[in-house]
């Protein structure tokens, strides 16, 4: 089954464990995507009482695994 967006995984550096996940639109421009995850990168590091500095995200491709490593 296709899906409507791109998934991601927001992960705790320092435990490597996943925090929060994430879809975006899949109309959402590519220039808009980065500041998205940014944001919700900052609330995730805010909601955890953790520095912003130690959390991630990665882009869940189809088959579930982790795809690419940003954020950091």
């Amino acid at each position: 089954m296709k899906t409507t967006g791109k998934h991601y995984k927001f992960i705790n550096s320092k435990t490597g464990y996943a925090i929060f996940y994430h879809t975006l639109d899949a109309g959402i421009k590519a220039d808009d995507v980065k500041i998205e995850l940014e944001k919700i990168k900052m609330q995730v590091a805010t909601t955890n009482t953790i520095p912003a500095d130690t959390v991630y995200w990665q882009e869940i491709d189809e088959d579930g695994a982790g795809k690419t490593v940003q954020g950091t």
